[in-house]
C-alpha cells in the first residue's frame, strides 16, 4: 500500500512542529517532510513525489506564492494539493492565490479541526483519503477542537474560560476606569476570535500587549496572528506567534485588563525589517499609564 506523502513548508519552525505533530497524531500512515522556506521545498518538490504541500505565503527566499506558481507551471506538480496556511485572510490576496492556482487556504491562527477538515478534503480530491485511513484508526484525543497549539502540548492546553464569578455580569455602578493607553495599537487574532490590543513595549523577539478581559481567557502557549498599522503609509504588518505568558494588569482579582506576552515565530527578513524601522521611530516604548 503506497504512503501519502505531505510536504509542510513554514519558515518558523514552531509553525512546522505543531502542523507536522497535528497530522501524525490524526494520519499514522502518513509521510511528512518539511521545509524552511520555498526554495527549499522547490528542490523537494523537483526530486520527491507529495500528495499535499501545506505551505506558508510569507517566508525569505521564495514565498509560497512564489512556489504555487512554479509548481503550477510544471507537469509533474501541475495538479499537486496546495494548501495556503497564512495570515493573509485580505480579499486581494486570497484573489491572487486563486489565479495561481491555490487548492485551498487555512487561515492562522488554527484550530486543529480546521487543519485537519481542510486537509481531508485535499487528500480526497486527490483521491489518496481512503488508501490513507486503511493505515488504522486516527489517533484523536479530546483536544481535537482546540487551539493549534496542542498539537506541541499533547492535547493537554484546554480551554481555559473564566471562573464563574469572574464570567458573572459586573456591577455597572463604577464608571469604567481609564483605557491603557500607549504609543502603538494593533489587532491580536486568537482562535476564539479578534481584539483590539495595545502595545505596551515591542523587540525584535517579543511584544508587551495590554487587552481588555473577556469572558474566556487567552491561555499560555496559544497560538496568535498581532496585526500592527503604522506609520504615515498605514503599513500593516501580520505577525505570528504565541502568548509566552498572561497575567492581570491590575493587582486585583477582578482586573479588567490583561498583559500578554507576545513571542514572535516569524524569520522573515521583511518582517524583522518593519518591526525594526518602528522601534527606530519610538512606536511602543514603555510610555503607559494603566488604568486607576
Amino acid at each position: 500500500m503506497s504512503k501519502v506523502n505531505v510536504l509542510v513548508v513554514d519558515d518558523a519552525p514552531f509553525i512546522r512542529d505543531l502542523v507536522k505533530k497535528c497530522l501524525r497524531n490524526a494520519f499514522p500512515g502518513m509521510a511528512i517532510e518539511d521545509a524552511v522556506n520555498g526554495r527549499k521545498a522547490q528542490a523537494l518538490l523537483a526530486r520527491e513525489s507529495f500528495d499535499l504541500v501545506l505551505c506558508d505565503w510569507e517566508m525569505p527566499e521564495m514565498s509560497g506564492l512564489e512556489l504555487l506558481t512554479w509548481c503550477r507551471e510544471q507537469p509533474s506538480t501541475k495538479a499537486l494539493q496546495f494548501i495556503m496556511v497564512t495570515s493573509r485572510g485580505d480579499k486581494e490576496n486570497v484573489v491572487q492565490a486563486i489565479q495561481a492556482g491555490v487548492s485551498d487556504f487555512v487561515g492562522k491562527p488554527f484550530t486543529n479541526e480546521q487543519l485537519l477538515t481542510k486537509v481531508k478534503k485535499a487528500l480526497a480530491r486527490a483521491g489518496k483519503l481512503d488508501s490513507l485511513m486503511a493505515h488504522g484508526p486516527a489517533r484523536v484525543n479530546s483536544a481535537f477542537a482546540n487551539d493549534s497549539l496542542n498539537a506541541l502540548t499533547g492535547g493537554r492546553a484546554e480551554s481555559v474560560k473564566a471562573s464563574p464569578a469572574a464570567a458573572a455580569p459586573r456591577p455597572a455602578a463604577k464608571p469604567p476606569a481609564a483605557a491603557p493607553t500607549g504609543r502603538g495599537q494593533g489587532q491580536l487574532r486568537l482562535s476564539s476570535g479578534t481584539q483590539a490590543c495595545v502595545i505596551k513595549a515591542l523587540s525584535l523577539k517579543e511584544a508587551l500587549l495590554v487587552v481588555r478581559r473577556g469572558e474566556v481567557l487567552p491561555q499560555v502557549l496559544e497560538g496568535a496572528v498581532l496585526d500592527l498599522e503604522q506609520g504615515e503609509q498605514a503599513e500593516i504588518a501580520r505577525l505570528n506567534g504565541y502568548l509566552h505568558a498572561v497575567a492581570a494588569l491590575e493587582p486585583k482579582p477582578d482586573s479588567d485588563w490583561l498583559q500578554l506576552t507576545f513571542k514572535f515565530v516569524d524569520q522573515d527578513a521583511q518582517k524583522l525589517d518593519y518591526l525594526s524601522r518602528l522601534i527606530a521611530r519610538g512606536t511602543a516604548q514603555k510610555h503607559f499609564v494603566p488604568g486607576a
